[in-house]
């Protein structure tokens, strides 16, 4: 079908599909399909909806009993070790103006989130300052903050608190593994996938200068949402997270390693599946955009620290990444047909893999009018995005580790940007 349309109608379905609406009305088709006994791959046990409600309830009391739960974001990770990296960071660009401060923190966000996909249970990260060790998405993290705050990404070694296109196109991936310390003793998953990832970053924001500024930074977003008209941030400067979706999905949707397409228009982290129906030539596709969502969560607060307040955050969807995932599959909701799933390795394009995602999209939702009505709290106090963090992320991996030592229900051969 993609060698068939026309290029109007490939940019018209890739526009479709680039709207959290679509997120949430595919992944629903194939939760109301499960739940109707129709799909191959999964079961759907609405009995044990309540018991993974109480696991997030429980996870989140545990780790914010005072219910002051900040949004699902980057920068918790940050802050690993009880450590206020932030902190660290304000003194270093203290004497920048907001709209400065704003480009660097971003800058900052986008590298680490692109960095940020399992690196596997083997790989961790010494922190050098206070010698602790770190591993997973906290050691990735702090791994992400310091090449950062040691001039990594940046091309101007006058000005290292920086990302920009010169400094990641010619990033070397053995100068990104010695930054993370990844070595035979101390391997890491998909390490080439995430220096081709900042790489393709680099080419992308060198191409699109009405976006990104000539110099080709992940801040320009900034200038170009809050600030076109100059430096100084408005009063009354207000954005949707929408707003910020919609800009890095058009912006970053060709940087993915994923060929998915349609009529040679990338779509990024969009899977095709059998059963979803669709508008014209979107007919058949799932759209996540995970990555470009854990990282519009994570652009939150750099926002709204320059002053800006941040509207509409109900429009982002759930991730449909492992941690969510297999909250739902260690709960009993999500059963998988066939045993013999549980010992097989699969692709993030097939098609158990792609409604596994779709179904834990679509349960999140669910999941959280449950845990809203556990903690007593309402949608504007606790938002799918505090909910993700108190909650369903942290009792996904509590629950990974007492099973399996850590590792997902099921295996899913990743290059990093996916998963």
């Amino acid at each position: 079908m993609s060698d068939a349309v026309t290029h109007a109608q490939a940019e018209h379905a890739a526009d479709i599909l680039r709207t959290t609406a679509a997120v949430r009305e595919r992944c629903g088709q194939l939760l109301a399909r499960a739940r109707r006994g129709e799909s191959r791959w999964w079961t759907v046990d609405d009995g044990k909806l309540a018991d993974a409600a109480h696991a997030v309830t429980a996870a989140t009391k545990e780790r914010y009993p005072r219910l002051h739960i900040p949004f699902h974001s980057r920068w918790r990770h940050f802050e690993a070790g009880g450590m206020d990296r932030k902190a660290q960071l304000d003194r270093l660009l203290e004497g920048m103006d907001p709209a400065s401060r704003a480009e660097s923190m971003i800058d900052l966000t986008v590298v680490s989130v692109l960095l940020d996909a399992g690196a596997g249970s083997d790989w961790k990260y010494v922190e050098p300052a206070t010698g602790k060790t770190f591993t997973r998405s906290e050691g990735l993290a702090v791994a992400s903050f310091h090449a950062f705050t040691g001039g990594l990404f940046s091309s101007d070694k006058s000005h290292p608190l920086q990302a920009d296109s010169a400094g990641l196109r010619a990033l070397v991936t053995d100068h990104l593994a010695s930054a993370f310390q990844v070595g035979p003793a101390n391997p890491m998953v998909g390490l080439e996938g995430r220096a081709v990832l900042l790489r393709r970053l680099g080419e992308a924001m060198s191409e699109q200068p009405e976006v990104f500024g000539e110099d080709g930074r992940p801040g320009g977003l900034f200038d170009m949402l809050v600030t076109p008209h100059g430096s100084q941030v408005p009063h009354t400067a207000d954005i949707t997270a929408h707003d910020i979706l919609s800009q890095l999905l058009m912006s970053l949707s060709g940087i993915w390693p994923a060929g998915n397409n349609i009529g040679g228009v990338p779509l990024g982290d969009c899977w095709r599946h059998s059963a979803v129906r669709g508008e014209g030539a979107s007919d058949g596709w799932v759209p996540f955009h995970k990555l470009s969502q854990w990282l519009t969560y994570s652009l939150l607060e750099p926002f709204a620290w320059a002053g800006v307040q941040v509207r509409g955050l109900e429009a982002l969807t759930g991730l449909p990444e492992y941690r969510n995932g297999g909250l739902l599959v260690d709960s009993g909701v999500l059963v998988p047909r066939e045993a013999s799933a549980r010992a097989l390795v699969w692709q993030p394009g097939d098609e158990l893999i792609v409604e596994w995602r779709a179904l834990t999209v679509a349960l999140l939702d669910e999941l959280a009018v449950r845990v809203r009505q556990d903690l007593g709290q309402d949608e504007h106090h606790l938002p799918l995005a505090r909910v993700l963090e108190g909650g369903t992320w942290a009792a996904g991996r509590a629950s990974a580790q007492r099973l399996r030592g850590g590792l997902p229900p099921l295996t899913v051969a990743s290059d990093g940007t996916v998963f």
